[in-house]
């Protein structure tokens, strides 16, 4: 009986302690701070993803990872103070199928380093749409290999032609993430932290 209350004890400390943790700004006043980017590597220390910061303390938190290294900020609330991490570890070995991301606006933004496809300018999420280089009302379906990153006025322009019928070319030929997208991804988001780069065989 007192095993039980305990766990549950436990249990309940924990649901406690994240939301208060997550709410709360930090002391340095840097909003963005949950929002930093987070190496996670898997228990055999191959990198396996990037997540912002306040997830990377959830799962440190209830015990899912740990933190190898540390950014330099703090997370403060009612009962303790945190450090923010920068790089993360599984505790227990995730196997990763060789497709892990789904195919979603957000991840061909990503794939295709929020860049058009057509004009190769580099835009805020917000100013791209997507481009079925093959028009949908001329057979072109929803893949990795037919989905590209399109500004505004380039997809006025290709309209619902083919690339060489409206003058258009492609920066480079769309592909489905792979191991090697995702590492490469991985290493342009951690330039600005040295402490990715002995993770990511730098």
């Amino acid at each position: 009986m007192s095993a039980k209350w305990n766990n549950s004890a436990a249990a309940a400390t924990r649901t406690s302690i994240i939301p208060a943790v997550i709410v709360e700004p930090p002391a340095e006043g840097n909003g963005h701070a949950l929002h930093a980017p987070v190496l996670v590597l898997n228990t055999s220390y191959e990198p396996i993803n990037v997540c912002a910061a306040r997830r990377a303390i959830v799962l440190v938190l209830k015990g899912v990872a740990m933190t190898e290294e540390e950014n330099g900020h703090f997370l403060h609330a009612a009962r303790l103070a945190i450090r923010v991490p920068s790089v993360i570890r599984l505790l227990e070995y995730r196997r990763i199928p060789h497709q892990t991301r789904a195919l979603s606006r957000k991840n061909i933004l990503l794939r295709d380093r929020n860049t058009c496809q057509y004009c190769c300018e580099l835009l805020p999420s917000g100013e791209l749409t997507l481009d079925h280089v093959i028009p949908r009302s001329r057979g072109g379906a929803s893949t990795w290999e037919n989905l590209v990153a399109c500004c505004h006025p380039c997809n006025r322009r290709k309209g619902n032609h083919f690339p060489m019928e409206a003058g258009m070319k492609l920066m480079r030929e769309p592909r489905a993430f792979n191991l090697h997208t995702s590492r490469h991804i991985m290493r342009l988001i951690g330039r600005s932290d040295d402490k990715w780069r002995k993770y990511l065989f730098y």
